[in-house]
């Protein structure tokens, strides 16, 4: 039983960028897909697929890679709010990643956005986790 599904989440798109894997294979929640899909439009992922298959369902990632030196899109991908320590900002105290290089992942009463639209809504909540 895992505890924890947005750090295994996490997890395992930080172990097949760092093994060189085209795509990743993870099981599907909703959290999950908003968060697969602010990493799209942000330009951190090539593309990826929801498969209704199983009960739960599974999202495919296809992982974006520097084409002339294979260095992963992402170089770091880190749980910021855990279960055993749940870490809420407001809207004026959201953490600025890289001084506005990098994106927070929030889960607000507006759904699951980035630092930048939190902001922009002034609307603070949990912060899910860090991506540069």
């Amino acid at each position: 039983m895992n505890t924890d599904p947005i750090a295994d989440y996490l997890t395992r798109i930080r172990n097949a960028s760092s093994a060189g894997l085209k795509t990743v294979s993870i099981p599907a929640s909703n959290t999950k897909r908003a968060i697969t899909q602010i990493l799209f439009d942000q330009g951190y992922i090539t593309n990826y697929k929801f498969e209704e298959d199983t009960k739960q369902g599974i999202i495919t990632i296809a992982l974006k890679y520097n084409p002339s030196t294979r260095v992963p899109a992402i170089t770091k991908i880190q749980r910021a709010s855990r279960p055993g320590l749940r870490k809420y900002s407001g809207s004026k105290e959201i953490p600025s990643v890289m001084n506005g290089l990098g994106i927070a992942v929030v889960s607000t009463s507006k759904g699951v956005i980035t630092d930048k639209e939190a902001k922009k809504l002034n609307v603070g909540g949990e912060v899910l986790c860090y991506v540069y």
